[in-house]
């Protein structure tokens, strides 16, 4: 694959970004590494210091977890709100405007992968295993609320909140409940995460800088971006993406311990999923080993596969017909409801902002920096609206389509079948007994399983890849030890975190904490991408 060492415009790179583009390059350690040393060992040392406390002191790193998820969540809801709305709108301007035509990596760069290959990596990459823990979870929470009554928020926990208003009939809150879980899928993440990746590559392909973080925001601070200000930048989105990564990891082996306990009895507590997110990153460290053409291609290609293959058995083992027409009815509640639903002001059902949106937007900036990154290093060769079009409209279809058939069943069971069971399983245990209601269920639930697994493991390995390219200076070719040294560390953060006393709360807690201050770094990235879009020959 063409590396990102040699970016052009139009053959020739711009003479303002000339000066300093190497500064960054990794250095040699003693034991043949390549690493930038201040973001690499202040990333690293930080990381391993914060192993130790949540390991030593269990119940004050629990305390403290809780209280950031709560701090955060009621107190800058508005601000992960309003973010989101401003990456919509910013890539909708890009697409219809002249800057479409700019072609990432110069007028003659021609695409590395095929249209087939590039969509499962984006897809696979950035959702990965939250549409199988939520895709019947959410979908029913949203539902039942809004007909009122105890449902269950995004950490599991039972609540009373209803989260636009309540009182719906079963028909409305059925629209509703769909649109909430749209919302929360489809443009707004997939913004975030075309931003990002949209700035990576054409300051890396077209400015001829290093392919991290730091590199985006060269219009606005300038030779600085070499300095203190650029470590900063990169070592936040380090601790961005390892807690996100670890955040999914941890969903991932609760969801797939309760699968494993289902089909063969596997108990359901901390030693399993230990065991689980084990057995996962051996998988993941595995292809990384491998590399990104044989390893993170090859599994993306699988689990779309898997996906798909999952995705229509469930649309025709259940009600064909009302599925499909509930799809179309349901992007309609989608884009009905849009306008309030992304509204950061006035909001009355503030616990569904803070319990429910402010933790997603959290989570996806949070992963945006190795999403962002991966798809940059996948996108060369694309003209800026066909890649703003594909990373933002397909997989948000895509996403349309998994929460209608997956979600649309579900309600479907429990309002016309009377299946009360689903709704009241535990969160991470609904998928299976969704799919125990429907033929070959053994077969269908095993499968969920290795989704999961696969889920992660694609996330895993480009994510590990990406930290990596971000702690070598932005090489892209970095021993592989040093790969393999993150893809490990993501497992003990998340180990360390489900043992802690909030559990699963200290994962999303711990997510949007590093989210915080990575939104306000987007939002600067956003003028510096209008910028350096401003600057290309056209």
């Amino acid at each position: 694959m063409h590396q990102p060492s040699s970016p052009t415009t139009d053959g020739v790179i711009d003479t303002e970004y000339q000066v300093g583009r190497d500064n960054i390059a990794g250095t040699v350690g003693p034991f043949n590494y390549n690493i930038h040393n201040p973001v690499f060992a202040i990333s690293a040392i930080s990381v391993i210091a914060f192993v130790i406390f949540a390991i030593a002191m269990p119940e004050t790193s629990g305390t403290m977890f809780s209280t950031l998820f709560t701090e955060v969540t009621q107190g800058f809801d508005w601000f992960f709100i309003a973010a989101a709305d401003i990456f919509v709108i910013l890539c909708l301007v890009l697409v219809v405007s002249p800057y479409g035509k700019v072609r990432l990596g110069g007028r003659d760069a021609v695409p590395d992968f095929s249209y087939l290959s590039w969509f499962s990596m984006l897809f696979a990459a950035g959702m990965g295993i939250g549409l199988m823990f939520y895709g019947v979870s959410e979908p029913l929470s949203h539902f039942s609320s809004s007909v009122g009554g105890t449902v269950v928020g995004a950490d599991g926990v039972r609540t009373d909140w209803a989260p636009l208003g309540g009182g719906a009939t079963e028909a409305e809150a059925i629209r509703i409940g769909m649109a909430a879980t749209i919302f929360h899928w489809a443009l707004h993440p997939w913004a975030i995460y075309a931003v990002v990746g949209l700035s990576l590559a054409l300051f890396s392909y077209n400015k001829g800088l290093p392919l991290t973080m730091r590199s985006a925001f060269y219009p606005i601070f300038g030779e600085r971006v070499w300095g203190w200000p650029g470590h900063i930048i990169d070592i936040l989105a380090v601790f961005a993406t390892l807690f996100g990564l670890a955040t999914s990891l941890g969903l991932g082996a609760v969801q797939a311990n309760a699968g494993f306990n289902r089909l063969f009895g596997m108990p359901i507590n901390e030693t399993s999923q230990i065991i689980l997110i084990i057995g996962i990153t051996a998988i993941a460290t595995f292809s990384v080993v491998r590399g990104l053409e044989a390893g993170v291609k090859l599994m993306s290609q699988i689990n779309m596969g898997l996906a798909f293959g999952l995705l229509a058995f469930v649309l025709f083992a259940g009600p064909t017909l009302l599925l499909l027409t509930d799809m179309g009815d349901f992007l309609l509640a989608y884009l009905q409801y849009l306008p309030a639903l992304s509204n950061p002001v006035g909001r009355e059902d503030v616990n569904f902002m803070q319990g429910w949106t402010s933790f997603y937007w959290a989570w996806w900036i949070s992963w945006s920096p190795f999403v962002g990154m991966f798809i940059a290093r996948v996108s060369r060769g694309r003209t800026v609206r066909e890649f703003l079009i594909s990373v933002l409209l397909i997989p948000s279809l895509v996403c349309v389509v998994w929460m209608s058939i997956f979600g649309g069943e579900a309600i479907s069971q429990v309002v016309r079948d009377g299946y009360t069971t689903v709704r009241d399983a535990e969160l991470p245990l609904q998928l299976f007994t969704m799919l125990e209601n429907l033929p070959l269920s053994s077969i269908t639930s095993f499968v969920g399983i290795v989704l999961v697994i696969v889920f992660f493991v694609t996330s895993s390995d480009s994510g590990s890849l990406v930290i990596d390219t971000i702690t070598a200076g932005g090489k892209v070719d970095a021993p592989m030890p040093q790969r393999v040294f993150w893809c490990v560390f993501e497992a003990i953060v998340a180990i360390v975190l489900l043992l802690s006393v909030g559990g699963l709360k200290s994962l999303q807690s711990m997510v949007i904490s590093t989210g915080l201050p990575f939104t306000a770094l987007l939002l600067i990235m956003c003028v510096a991408v209008w910028r350096g879009l401003a600057s290309e020959p056209r």
